[in-house]
């Protein structure tokens, strides 16, 4: 069995909705498709929501500048469920693979997946105040992107007529 095989059963049994987002057809050549109205995607923007709610919480009230915020349960809880969001996000875009779907939103589903980790590490290597409220600030556009390229309606491409994201 080949590792890509392998990997799709594994997250098929981690997640419910990933075997039911693997079983949609193949994508249409010459139409846009939205995928936001999908058990896996759905819950990718619902899940993305709460953080960054969470995270411009934490910005606006500079509680990630309180001594031991970072070995807190608050943290600790968010970065659980930010790693889980990061490798649901990494399913998106195997099935997205799978599905032969050669829009944007594949690539971006894998980065945003790559970076969640990357920004969370970055707001904890912060050594300065200024620097940790950038740091959750990029941390927050990330969880919004994560939302947006979801919800927006796929585009077609108006010189080409294929469909764009």
């Amino acid at each position: 069995m080949s590792c890509g095989a392998t990997l799709a059963i594994a997250l098929m049994l981690s997640n419910p909705a990933v075997a039911e987002a693997a079983a949609q057809p193949p994508a249409v050549a010459d139409a846009p498709i939205s995928v936001a109205s999908e058990p896996l995607f759905a819950d990718i923007v619902n899940r993305s929501g709460v953080l960054k709610a969470v995270v411009d919480g934490w910005h606006a009230s500079r509680a990630a500048d309180a001594p031991g915020f970072f070995t807190g349960a608050d943290f600790l809880d968010f970065k659980t469920r930010a790693q889980a969001l990061a490798e649901t996000d990494m399913q998106g875009h195997l099935i997205l693979k799978e599905r032969g779907t050669d829009g944007d939103l594949k690539c971006i589903l894998r980065g945003i997946s790559e970076d969640i980790p990357k920004k969370i590490a970055a707001v904890e290597a912060a050594t300065s105040p200024a620097l940790r409220a950038t740091a959750l600030s990029e941390l927050s556009y990330l969880l919004n992107d994560n939302v947006e390229v979801i919800t927006t309606p796929p585009q077609h491409d108006a010189q080409s007529g294929v469909p764009a994201g």
